[in-house]
């Protein structure tokens, strides 16, 4: 059993760190090529879809077996929709309207979301270590979006509201497709999942024709984020909810908004001032404070 929870430890936080560069990585196709948010989320659905789907089938998963069950596909669409796309499609776009570390910091505040719906769920109320990592989380929220003077938004509107959005999808996306996981495996899941976001965001995001610069460094930069920011983080992060509680999981994936803060500062010189830190200090405080519950 506890070589089990062992194994979802190390893949939650796997998952984590290759999110973390992911945020980097796509801040730097922003950045350097220009490439526009809309077609970054397709590509990225529609050939880490179509990869994970191909590596079920090879590993002699059943592909369509999923889609027999009316109970599992309203799991899988929802999953989709409320889950996997505002995490991934919001997300870039808080990129896009901000940095990497500015983003992922705060779609982290999704564990205290987690938590609440947890609370609401078991009908418990919050004890002190989740009102602790409530008002940090607030605090720290503050901090980022104002650098301590309420009297401004220190970031746009758009990128904190993109910021949130990602975070409640990321909260749904943590919970949601549990047991359909455990079911018919991530590959599978998360398979479709992103083929039927891509397919539909193509044809509703409309991301053509293509802009941006495409040479060497664009086409490294997708395959390093479809391949270690997608494929693998997306795999290890939903695996690991086999093992260990999805509010242990979304608690203990803190270290991506560290890989991306550290990535994006050393990398693409984003600049933070001490205020800035201080809040992302008390959100990476929030996650920590919840891992640690037993």
């Amino acid at each position: 059993m506890q070589n089990l929870r062992t194994k979802g430890i190390v893949l939650v936080f796997m998952g984590a760190m290759f999110w973390g560069a992911s945020s980097t990585v796509i801040q730097f196709l922003f950045q350097y090529k220009h490439l526009t948010a809309e077609w970054i989320f397709v590509i990225r659905n529609i050939l880490a879809g179509s990869l994970f789907l191909l590596y079920a089938y090879l590993g002699k998963g059943h592909l369509l077996t999923l889609w027999h069950n009316k109970e599992d596909v309203k799991s899988l669409l929802f999953f989709c929709f409320a889950g996997l796309f505002p995490t991934q499609f919001c997300f870039i776009k808080a990129i896009e309207a901000s940095n990497a570390a500015t983003a992922t910091v705060i779609q982290y505040l999704m564990p205290v979301i987690v938590l609440g719906y947890v609370l609401w769920r078991d009908k418990k109320l919050p004890d002190k270590v989740d009102n602790v990592a409530v008002v940090l989380a607030v605090l720290g929220t503050y901090f980022i979006v104002t650098k301590g003077n309420g009297n401004n938004l220190a970031i746009s509107t758009a990128a904190l509201l993109w910021g949130l959005a990602s975070a409640f999808g990321m909260a749904i996306y943590t919970v949601s497709p549990i047991r359909i996981i455990r079911k018919y495996s991530s590959p599978v899941v998360v398979g479709w999942g992103m083929l039927v976001n891509g397919t539909l965001s193509n044809f509703l995001l409309w991301p053509w024709p293509f802009q941006g610069i495409m040479d060497g460094g664009t086409l490294a930069g997708i395959v390093v984020f479809i391949l270690f920011g997608t494929l693998l983080a997306f795999y290890f992060y939903l695996e690991s909810t086999r093992y260990i509680p999805s509010q242990e999981v979304s608690a203990l994936s803190s270290v991506e908004p560290l890989t991306s803060v550290v990535l994006a500062v050393t990398l693409l010189h984003v600049k933070l001032g001490v205020i800035e830190i201080i809040g992302m200090l008390c959100i990476i405080s929030t996650v920590i404070l919840l891992a640690r519950k037993k």
